[in-house]
């Protein structure tokens, strides 16, 4: 049952003022604040979409400890909340303090809102409770701006309050008007003794942290050779990037990234499952990665070979030796290939040898189909050239 009263920091929260930067589309940065994170218990909720005509009180987590982290008023946009919703999100999760889940209630958010012409002062801002998804942040944020752009242009003004967000419909309604500081009733618990932060432990948790997202995804660009891009894709959760990294160890990073980013996670998403629950294990994706990258392999094949070890868990070599799928490298062989392909073309040969460089892949196309798609594509142009042009 609640106590009647909630229990948080106020005058001294256990973290002060930092930074969380961004990684914008654009591929720049943008630093926003952190003004605080301070612990308090869970209230409980109410709740005012259940039933038209009532509202509803929710105790499951009254008591709960939680912390609330609260940003300086420097994101600009429904996507930078998106952005910064995402990243402070990851961080957590590696952190092992939050599991993330927006949906289950493990994180949520309260969204102020304000709107101002360039140039002018910060506006007066409301408050949007409880949003329990990145999608929802956004959309509050784009419904509640343009709220008050027309309140504003209609010769009207915002009044500070907490508003709701209806998820089904898309829009912010009133709750109440917004409390102040005062409101609050703040006074010193006098059954908690105060909170004592020795600096050695709080040392020895420093060296116990683990690689958080920014520092893991520069390590990945400098020691993998990854962009950007391809970096901040992995690292945005610890289970993907650690995965990434036991697929990727002794490997060519960016072989490694694609077959990830690429053929791993468009099957993940079309079967509905994330990078824990993969059929495919890092060990495995990496015997195929291998395969690649020593020619056992075209990349074509692999695509079949990664379907199948997807669908049976089996591994690629298993599958390789089974199916007879070995790249043909044996020149010899090739070149015979190549020898029935131009004599049954003679007169399209006669035109490449002429300096029509186009037809030069219809010939490979044609040599590949001779052997099955087992013949080495690089080897077979190579040949094809000294055939033909001489």
């Amino acid at each position: 049952l609640p106590a009647g009263y909630q229990i948080s920091q106020y005058l001294q929260p256990i973290v002060g003022k930092g930074t969380l930067h961004l990684d914008m589309p654009d591929g720049t940065t943008k630093a926003i604040g952190i003004t605080r994170l301070h612990l308090e218990q869970d209230a409980g909720k109410s709740l005012h979409d259940q039933d038209p005509r009532l509202s509803y009180v929710d105790l499951n987590r009254a008591g709960v400890a939680l912390m609330e982290i609260v940003s300086e008023p420097d994101l600009r946009s429904a996507e930078e909340a998106g952005l910064y919703l995402k990243k402070l999100r990851s961080i957590l999760r590696y952190l092992g303090t939050c599991d993330g889940n927006m949906e289950e209630g493990s994180m949520r958010a309260d969204v102020n809102v304000s709107v101002r012409k360039p140039g002018a002062a910060l506006g007066t801002r409301c408050e949007i409770k409880n949003v329990n998804s990145v999608r929802f942040v956004q959309q509050a944020v784009e419904y509640e701006a343009r709220r008050q752009v027309e309140v504003i242009e209609g010769g009207g003004s915002i009044e500070q309050e907490t508003r709701l967000f209806d998820s089904r419909q898309g829009t912010t309604r009133s709750m109440r008007s917004k409390e102040h500081a005062h409101d609050y009733r703040y006074f010193p618990d006098p059954d908690l003794l105060p909170l004592i932060l020795d600096a050695a432990w709080v040392d020895e948790l420093k060296r116990g942290l683990p690689e958080l997202p920014d520092a893991k995804r520069a390590r990945f660009m400098r020691d993998f050779g990854l962009s950007a891009y391809d970096a901040g894709v992995l690292v945005a959760e610890r289970e993907t990037a650690d995965f990434y990294e036991a697929v990727a160890e002794g490997r060519d990073g960016k072989l490694a990234a694609n077959w990830v980013t690429g053929e791993l996670f468009g099957r993940l998403n079309k079967a509905g499952l994330d990078i824990a629950r993969t059929p495919v294990s890092a060990e495995r994706l990496g015997e195929l990665v291998d395969l690649i990258a020593d020619k056992t392999i075209s990349g074509r094949t692999a695509k079949d070979v990664f379907d199948e070890m997807f669908e049976t868990g089996k591994a690629a070599r298993a599958i390789v030796d089974a199916k007879g799928l070995k790249q043909i490298t044996d020149t010899g062989a090739i070149e015979a290939a190549i020898d029935q392909v131009i004599a049954a073309n003679a007169e399209k040969a006669e035109q490449v040898s002429a300096g029509k460089d186009a037809l030069l892949g219809w010939f490979v196309g044609q040599v590949m189909k001779a052997t099955g798609g087992k013949a080495n594509p690089a080897l077979v142009n190579e040949l094809l050239r000294k055939k033909i042009k001489g």
